[in-house]
């Protein structure tokens, strides 16, 4: 039976650096700055308000390429396939397969390669994990990190 963790968060403004990337991503604060959960990337599910499921890389921590240790730790959601605007809408996260650990790049565009490759695996784990076969993750306050049972 898979086990995932759960976020529910309300999308705010980030730094826009995804975007500059050719990435844009959903930024969810996280509660737990400590790390319990463990930062990487992971391919998993978005819920928007209205029920929609969207395939997701995910990305949890705090982003060292740019900022090192010292980042706020967040979950971004890099909708695949996805172009609308979802500032304030209020999202439920599943992050399912952890696709591997958070790394400093060098560069941008070694950056762009490995998020490139995150995509792939994402999209490969959704397809072979459809939004129907997701279990019900109750109710949790925002940004907290829940781990569900499938």
């Amino acid at each position: 039976m898979p086990e995932y963790f759960v976020v529910r968060g309300t999308v705010e403004p980030g730094d826009q650096r995804g975007r500059e990337l050719g990435f844009p991503t959903a930024n969810i604060a996280l509660r737990d700055q400590a790390g319990s959960l463990g930062d990487g990337v992971w391919a998993g599910w978005v819920r928007r308000a209205g029920g929609t499921h969207v395939p997701a890389a995910i990305s949890v921590g705090r982003r060292p390429t740019y900022y090192g240790a010292d980042g706020y730790r967040l979950l971004e959601a890099h909708l695949l396939d996805f172009t609308a605007d979802l500032y304030g809408e209020t999202l439920t996260v599943w992050l399912g397969a952890h696709l591997r650990e958070q790394e400093k790049y060098s560069s941008a565009e070694d950056l762009i390669t490995a998020l490139k490759n995150d995509i792939a695996a994402a999209r490969q784990w959704t397809t072979a994990h459809p939004a129907a076969t997701l279990p019900e993750t109750g109710e949790s306050a925002l940004g907290e990190v829940k781990r569900v049972e499938g």
